[in-house]
């Protein structure tokens, strides 16, 4: 069985992953974003 202070360190740990990848992936989606309307405007535009 967890102890509540396991539970407490598993559940923080957690939400700070969580926030880790979105730190990461928020920025590249809209940077991946950014360079597809770019290459549309370059080439198809």
């Amino acid at each position: 069985m967890s102890t509540p202070e396991v539970e407490g360190r598993s559940t923080g740990r957690t939400v700070l992953l969580v926030v880790a990848w979105l730190w990461v992936l928020v920025p590249f989606v809209y940077g991946v974003y950014e360079l597809i309307l770019k290459v549309i405007d370059l080439f198809g535009g």
